[in-house]
């Protein structure tokens, strides 16, 4: 999970009051399918914004020539950095529906790390146990939208297929609008509104007619 620590550091002036993320990660998510049709596994690349990998790096005293190149050390020492801990209801910001039912996935694997171009390039996989792709959808968010992410690159193997539907982008504002009838405005942080936000990827593997 992304230190929310750091994430604080980085609300360096008060926002106005509206959705507005801290963190922004560009994101390409593999999907593996078998030849049953059934989604065997994930793979998804995060690549964090250049201000949130510098508050990564100091936090953990790594880069301390400010060259933005990492020892083979420096490098093992990130790995898995943003899933150091796993607190209770964090589900890896990645949600799978599929066969009519919420599919829990299984935590995730680290399989690489790099600081390309000032930004940390993190690469982790995910079992899913054998749901099916036909109608499967994929949802990528923060629940309290501090992070917000932006899929730049999407592969589905097994000869299935994807379409991805961009969110509405006044629909955050509405439920918004909706939950501070409920919320007062000092618990703001503790809204869930980042599925307001959240691209549909919905699977299909049925041959065209």
């Amino acid at each position: 999970m992304i230190r929310r620590s750091l994430i604080a550091l980085a609300l360096v002036a008060p926002a106005p009051l509206a959705a507005h993320p801290h963190v922004f990660v560009d994101t390409e998510l593999t999907v593996e399918v078998n030849a049953a049709g059934e989604i065997t596994g994930t793979e998804m690349t995060w690549t964090y914004d250049e201000y949130f990998t510098l508050l990564i790096l100091e936090d953990m005293g790594l880069d301390s020539d400010m060259d933005g190149e990492l020892t083979e050390d420096e490098l093992a020492e990130l790995m898995g950095f943003d899933f150091e801990t796993w607190p209770e209801g964090f589900e890896g910001d990645l949600y799978l529906d599929a066969g009519g039912q919420k599919i829990e996935l299984g935590h995730p694997v680290s399989t690489g790390i790099a600081v390309t171009d000032g930004k940390i390039v993190a690469t982790h996989t995910r079992t899913v146990p054998d749901a099916p792709a036909e109608g499967a959808v994929f949802r990528q968010y923060d629940p309290t939208y501090y992070v917000a992410y932006t899929l730049e690159d999407l592969t589905v193997t097994g000869g299935c297929r994807a379409e991805v539907t961009n969110p509405d982008p006044d629909a955050g504002e509405e439920a918004l609008a909706e939950a501070l009838n409920s919320y007062s405005e000092d618990q703001f942080e503790v809204l869930e509104l980042g599925i307001h936000y959240a691209d549909t990827i919905r699977l299909t593997c049925a041959q065209p007619s």
